[in-house]
Formats: C-alpha cells, structure tokens, sequence
C-alpha cells in the first residue's frame, strides 16, 4: 500500500493583486445590493445577471485558451477566484457546473464544433450545464444506471431520469451519462456514453425537490423520447465510463467541498472575538486548521489536474473530509452561540446558522455519497 502524494503549492504573489481586485468587485456589490451573501452559494445561489459580469471580468473559463473565450490563466489564479467568491457567498451557482467541469471535459473529449459553440458562451456567464448521472434506482452506484439511448438516424433517442440533478431547473443543458448498449456482466462500465441534452427539448420534463428551506436546487429530470443529434455526443461511444470519471475529479476537489458553510465560520469568530470567548475560539482555531489542511490539498489537487495527472482518489479524498468539516461547522456553531436559527433573521449569524443546518444533509450526498468515496479511496489505495 503505498502513501497519497499531494503537492504542495505556495500562491504566486502575483495573485495578491487579483484577490485584492476581487474583494473590491464583491465589496462593492455587496454595498449597493447586487448580491445577498449566503451559505452554500454554489449551489443554492444563483444570479444570472452576476454570471454575466464574472464573463465580462475573465473570471469564467480562466484557464482556457483564449481562441475559446478564456484566459490562459493558472489553475492557481482561477483557485483564487473560487475560493474568494466562496468565501463571500456570492451567486455563483449558475455558471459553476460549467466553468468547473463541463467546459474542461470538452476540451480532453469534445469536438471542434463543440468547443467552438458552448467553449465562449460559458466563458460569457450566458450559458449553464447540470450534471445527469444519479437515477432513483442506482443512487452512487453509477454503473447500475438504466437511462438508455437508442441509435436512430442521424442521432439517439433517449429515456430514463436521473435524480439529484443540481440546477436542472435554470440549466441550458445537461451532459447525460447513459447507455447506449446493453450492460455487459462481466464489465459493469462498459457500454456508457455521455450526451449533451438540451433542457428545453421536447421530452424533457424536470421537477424540483424542495428542501428544508423551502428552495431547491436538486431536481428531478425525465427524458421521453428524447431526439439527441449526433454532434451532441461527448468523445467516444461507449467511452462514457472513463470520461465522466476524469470529470469528477474537478468536481469533488475544489473549495467548495471545504467553505460552504464559510460565512458562518467566519461570522462565527467575529462574535468570539467581541465576546472574548477564549474557550469559543479555542475550539475554532481547531477548525480552522482543519481547514487549511484540506485547503492545500485542494491545491495541491489543482496543480495535479493541470498537469494532467490522474486524481480521482485524491480528489474522493479531499471530499469526504470537506463535506463532513462543513456540516461539523453548524453543529460547532450551534453549541457555541446561544441563537435561534432563522432564514428569515436580519440577524447574520442566525440566518447563516439556519441555512448550514438545513442545506447541510445535502452536503454529503452530493458529488457521490461518503461512503461510495470511502470505498474508492480504500480500492484505489490497495490496488496502488
């Protein structure tokens, strides 16, 4: 059994310069109510308006090249951004799925024309993708789906449903894992392949799944009949498996999976230091260490994903321990503070305090449940 190597990865001072540009950005759209900070922004905070002007600022597609839309920046400089915007729950939920994973796995797999079409348009903060994946009867278990797509003329014809499916309800389209042959008992992976469908499309119907708060972000989506054209597969048929694995890596490794519940964190110590609460702080730092140790492996994670190097145990890694610290931050909170939680309070600690608490059962289901991580990283682990 050999050891986990993550790198460690000092910021450039360059980017000093481009955090200090981005606080000032959200400074001042925080003071004339542009924007409303909230936990869980990524998901749950969404402003298609404030996606258009992270476009205009070259804050969306970062690492691109610049004959798609993007900048050509580092991964670190897109870090920042990331985990500034995080850090001040700002609506970024729109454009994330996007930025974050639909746009760099056109660029391993996608064609041309794809790139050409969806590449600018996302990198504009005009276009939005939702991920189709988990399915009622399969759960994490990704190789048990059953939505399938059959071989028409000139395209597929899709049926099933996925469940879970973040932002479905305010997406352009989805990238849909399915299969498009029938399941192979001795290779359970093989036969799958990913489409790109348009939420709008005849057939396609979506339906949301409220949570405690009352708002949504997870929905359910149906596909009858679905007419998929040709040039909306990704990559290779039947190479399904392999792509959507590379794809996940970005999706459970980046500060998301650490400072959902950030602003409640730092609203926390705020209270602390006023209070001079010496036993309150103790039990913070504690966190916050915490959380700087999974912050440089998210980084070190990023600079293995530029590189091209395969991340996948890592990245289900950093995951499991990034959703339970953030759920672990409203229990501390709660023992901590003697508030009432409130969505509606104008009160920050108590309306951060309620939104942890009642978004935070989702925290660990999405991307892939902890224990499915747990059983990736112990068979990775042992077969290294």
């Amino acid at each position: 059994m050999k050891a986990l190597q993550i790198p460690v990865v000092e910021l450039p001072k360059e980017t000093d310069e481009l955090r200090r540009e981005i606080r000032q950005f959200l400074k001042e759209e925080i003071e004339n109510g542009s924007i409303v900070p909230k936990c869980d922004c990524w998901l749950s905070g969404f402003s298609a308006e404030f996606s258009k002007k992270m476009g205009e600022r070259g804050w969306i597609g970062m690492t691109w090249p610049k004959k798609y839309g993007g900048g050509e920046r580092s991964s670190v400089e897109r870090y920042v951004v990331t985990e500034e915007m995080l850090a001040a729950g700002a609506p970024v939920s729109g454009h994330w799925i996007a930025d974050r994973q639909s746009g760099p796995l056109f660029l391993k797999f996608g064609t041309e024309d794809q790139k050409q079409f969806f590449l600018p348009k996302i990198a504009k903060g005009e276009c939005f993708f939702a991920i189709g994946l988990s399915e009622p009867n399969a759960g994490s278990d990704l190789a048990n789906i059953q939505t399938r797509a059959v071989k028409v003329d000139n395209g597929w014809v899709l049926n099933g449903s996925k469940i879970w499916t973040s932002g479905a309800h305010v997406a352009h389209y989805s990238i849909v894992l399915c299969r498009t042959s029938p399941q192979d008992p001795n290779n359970r992976h093989a036969g799958m392949s990913q489409l790109i469908v348009d939420l709008k499309a005849p057939g396609v119907t979506i339906r949301p799944i409220h949570l405690m708060t009352g708002e949504h972000h997870f929905n359910e989506v149906f596909f009858e009949d679905v007419f998929i054209p040709d040039e909306m597969v990704v990559g290779e048929v039947g190479n399904g498996w392999a792509q959507g694995m590379a794809e996940l890596a970005y999706e459970r490794s980046g500060p998301e999976r650490i400072l959902s519940t950030y602003p409640l964190l730092n609203e926390l110590t705020n209270i602390l230091v006023e209070n001079k609460d010496r036993n309150g702080l103790k039990q913070v730092s504690r966190l916050v260490s915490r959380m700087w140790t999974l912050r440089n492996m998210s980084l070190g994670i990023a600079q293995l994903l530029e590189e091209g190097v395969p991340s996948n145990i890592i990245a289900s890694l950093v995951k499991d321990m990034g959703t339970k610290f953030e759920q672990e931050i409203a229990e501390i909170t709660r023992l901590l503070v003697s508030v009432v939680p409130s969505t509606d309070s104008e009160s920050l600690i108590e309306k951060y305090l309620a939104q942890s608490i009642l978004q935070s059962p989702g925290f660990t289901l999405r991307g892939g449940t902890n224990e499915i991580l747990r059983g990736i990283i112990a068979k990775g682990v042992i077969q290294q």
